[in-house]
């Protein structure tokens, strides 16, 4: 029988879905986009707007299909179990089972029963994931934990994704030896949050990051995100020494706004997250730092507003991922007062992005007429893009080999893109 896969979300998601593919070939299912017989959709709850389109492309799904089998777990399931459950899912889960999700299809081909397993509570243990190649030739993403207990008042994911737990320590390690043995040159830690990897164990991310920058061929270790909750000294010193780390951080702002950061129940103020900027600058001066901010909180005035910009631009984002708030039922934003306008809203995720825009051409600026290290991920059109450490894209316009690096002087920044030619030896 054949099979696909549909993913939507994170890089969690993703990983969890290439695990999916590979214990799906294993038992001999054959991977095909235009003809399966079998659809898994991995779903995303991440805003309103992800549920809907998880949800559309389900109905979509089973009208287009009308013979295949339909298999649809992850966040949006969890979030919204009584609306899936009437959706006549041949093979129904949540965030839990994913590792045994392939018995189960083969349950449902044996038997013909709809299997709908799902359950209710935080609490759970790490489910066991382990993959041995990833699509992305360079590029290879590891699970290392899941959960989140910061219940910050807008986000429902604490919700469907459970409590904070880690994966074993030995298996992570192994699990990236292999994967560095397979050719990937560069490993991504993902998670819902990353930095509290080892939680209630023997070992934490720095301990992890040591580990496997002992493995010879491994070139880049890159952090997907991290909390700034969770940069201690004892990070950013492994940052500043380990040159396999990646000079770049995700660091999830959300606002600038003191009265704001409270209302949304973030675990820092405004001083003690500009201070560990500082502190990553510092160590690695030309660090790539970007962030997500919501912009539209209940209750938000222009007054927020233009605190969260200026606070923006002394943070000096390289990238800013804006987020109008989107109302999520279940969490205690959403029975906040003075639910802001949607035509508010937009209004000021344009005008950040404007900003937004300033500081990604400035942070670029930094590198032009500059030698930097790019590994090849893609040639197409005789073009090469990769991808430096800290995260700029490059385009050379010359094939070169993928999964390679290669020294390239940047000739040309704009915001969403940056030219080098190779430098010849």
């Amino acid at each position: 029988m054949k099979f696909k896969i549909i993913t939507f979300g994170c890089k969690v998601n993703s990983y969890e879905s290439e695990y999916i593919k590979e214990q799906m070939e294993q038992e001999g299912y054959k991977l095909d986009e235009e003809k399966p017989d079998i659809i898994i959709v991995n779903t995303c709850s991440v805003t309103n707007v992800a549920d809907n389109k998880s949800m559309k492309a389900i109905r979509s799904i089973k009208k287009n299909n009308p013979n295949s089998i339909i298999v649809v777990c992850g966040c949006s399931v969890e979030h919204n179990k009584e609306t899936y459950k009437n959706m006549s899912i041949d093979v129904l889960i949540g965030n839990r089972d994913k590792s045994i999700l392939v018995k189960q299809i083969k349950q449902y081909i044996k038997n013909k029963k709809k299997i709908t397993d799902l359950y209710e509570g935080r609490d759970s243990t790490f489910e066991n994931m382990s993959v041995t190649k990833f699509s992305d030739k360079t590029r290879a993403f590891v699970k290392i934990q899941d959960g989140c207990d910061n219940f910050c008042t807008y986000c429902i994911i604490p919700y469907v994704r459970g409590s904070v737990r880690s994966k074993d320590f030995n298996e992570a390690v192994d699990e990236i030896k292999n994967l560095v043995a397979m050719g990937h040159q560069e490993i991504v830690f993902t998670g819902i949050d990353t930095g509290s990897y080892g939680k209630n164990t023997n070992h934490d991310l720095v301990d992890l990051i040591k580990e496997i920058s002992k493995i010879e061929n491994l070139k880049r270790i890159r952090i997907s995100s991290i909390e700034i909750t969770s940069i201690d000294d004892r990070f950013i010193e492994e940052l500043k020494t380990n040159p396999k780390v990646c000079g770049h951080l995700h660091v999830s702002l959300q606002s600038g706004s003191k009265r704001i950061l409270k209302l949304m129940n973030r675990k820092y103020t405004k001083e003690e997250y500009l201070a560990k900027i500082q502190k990553l600058r510092k160590a690695r001066p030309n660090i790539n730092l970007t962030t997500d901010v919501i912009v539209g909180f209940p209750g938000e005035t222009e007054e927020d507003f233009l605190e969260c910009v200026d606070f923006c631009k002394k943070c000096e984002f390289s990238k800013i991922h804006v987020f109008p708030y989107s109302k999520r039922e279940g969490t205690a934003a959403a029975k906040m007062d003075n639910q802001l306008d949607n035509s508010i809203k937009k209004e000021r995720a344009r005008r950040l992005i404007k900003i937004d825009e300033e500081l990604q051409l400035n942070y670029n600026k930094k590198f032009l007429n500059e030698q930097v290290n790019v590994l090849i991920e893609e040639v197409k059109d005789k073009k090469s893009i990769g991808h430096t450490e800290n995260y700029l894209k490059v385009i050379i316009n010359e094939p070169l080999l993928e999964n390679k690096c290669y020294d390239v002087l940047i000739t040309d920044v704009k915001v969403e893109s940056i030219t080098g030619r190779l430098i010849e030896k």
